[in-house]
């Protein structure tokens, strides 16, 4: 069997336990090198077969799992955070569907839940963003022309982007575009949950500059909206004047 895995954000305890027992299990390791931490390589067993994907094409990843699965081996794709976001493993499935080979999927907890962690916030907070936008910034991969992030930044929601650290100054023009004030809260967060985490709060404006200062220039995730702000309403589950099908309003 073929285990695709998310390994977290960072932090080699905040895998699943599932995924860890997998890990533990597999034969053959095949994980993404230049973005997860080696720290969960602890978890494999002694003569387990490893292989860094990050020199890799997609080519020579479908030839291990399928010589490993002809020898009747367990094998392991560790991706970064959730592998549902920007994992790229339909193409890896889709390959492995054509060859016959079964694999099944145990997601992870996504850096943008890390960074949420680091900032100590909630994304969605009442009456100021009850959405979240995951996107990127368009770089030398495209998005599709309905996405483009101004177009996105014109909901005005919380935004959470990914793969963008490097195009700040374009991030800060498209988000002002959109319709966020230069003034707006925004937060780079750097490595979250690693050892080395680093939180920089600044604001829509600031980004860029933000990032030079700190010398941040990749795997950083850009956040940004009201919910970084001090202003919220009162969650009305918790509100002694709300009735609901638990409890009854008090007077």
């Amino acid at each position: 069997m073929i285990h695709f895995i998310g390994a977290g954000p960072g932090a080699a305890d905040l895998i699943t336990v599932r995924g860890a027992k997998l890990l533990g299990e597999a034969d053959v390791i095949i994980y993404a090198g230049s973005l997860v931490n080696p720290a969960l390589l602890d978890y494999k067993k002694e003569d387990c077969i490893v292989y860094d994907s990050a020199s890799m094409t997609l080519e020579a990843v479908i030839d291990v799992m399928r010589e490993a699965e002809a020898k009747g081996w367990d094998t392991v794709r560790l991706h970064t955070g959730d592998p549902s976001l920007y994992g790229a493993i339909r193409e890896q499935m889709d390959r492995l569907d054509q060859l016959g080979l079964s694999y099944d999927v145990t997601p992870g907890v996504s850096s943008f839940s890390g960074a949420a962690a680091a900032l100590e916030a909630e994304y969605t907070l009442p009456d100021v963003s009850q959405s979240v936008i995951i996107t990127r910034m368009a770089g030398r991969t495209p998005v599709p022309e309905g996405e483009k992030l101004s177009k996105m930044a014109s909901h005005g929601c919380t935004m959470v982007l990914f793969l963008s650290t490097g195009l700040l100054e374009e991030v800060e023009r498209e988000l002002m575009e959109g319709g966020y004030p230069p003034d707006t809260p925004a937060a780079i967060v750097y490595k979250a949950t690693w050892p080395e985490q680093a939180v920089y709060r600044c604001t829509v404006s600031t980004l860029a500059a933000t990032a030079r200062a700190h010398h941040v220039t990749k795997t950083a995730l850009i956040t940004v909206g009201g919910f970084l702000g001090d202003k919220y309403d009162r969650s009305k589950l918790y509100d002694p004047a709300f009735t609901h099908g638990y409890r009854e309003a008090s007077k």
